[in-house]
């Protein structure tokens, strides 16, 4: 009548047609393997694809520290809304800033006074001080901010 297991009773598969019917046990064991690839597969590709940034609305920023704190030949990390900025003062004296986040895997950058460039240091990048991509893997410029003296403040500005 009904296949047994080895040990002489009905086994799952059989017992649960018999209970429910061949149709609904069939739905039953699909929806649950369903149910189950679904409970491992939603977390795993959450884990694998990032969330969406949402980048910060702020378009002007005024700096934390002074003109007279930035010395000429360094460079200065700020933050510009959630994103890093870097303020170089130029050997001859100029200001210039630019997103600090590298074009190639977005590391965060720095100013090189020995070289006179802004350098990343996780792959060797380099840009000069227009921001330019010199050498290294970065495909692109970095970013550049417009940059205002306001009194002893200095206020960086997104271009257009």
């Amino acid at each position: 009548m009904h296949e047994t297991t080895e040990t002489g009773y009905p086994s799952r598969a059989r017992f649960l047609e018999w209970l429910f019917g061949k149709t609904v046990t069939t739905w039953l064991l699909s929806t649950s393997i369903g149910g189950f690839l679904a409970a491992v597969l939603y977390p795993v590709g959450k884990y694998l694809v990032p969330p969406e940034v949402i980048e910060s609305a702020v378009s002007s920023v005024t700096l934390p520290f002074p003109t007279s704190d930035v010395a000429s030949n360094t460079g200065r990390i700020f933050k510009f809304g959630n994103q890093p900025g870097i303020l170089v003062r130029t050997p001859n004296g100029d200001l210039k800033a630019f997103s600090a986040r590298c074009t190639h895997l977005d590391c965060i950058v720095q100013y090189r006074e020995d070289l006179g460039e802004i350098w990343c240091a996780c792959h060797n990048g380099h840009f000069d001080l227009t921001g330019r991509n010199v050498s290294g893997p970065p495909p692109e410029p970095l970013p550049a901010y417009d940059v205002r003296i306001r009194g002893t403040q200095i206020v960086v500005t997104k271009r257009a």
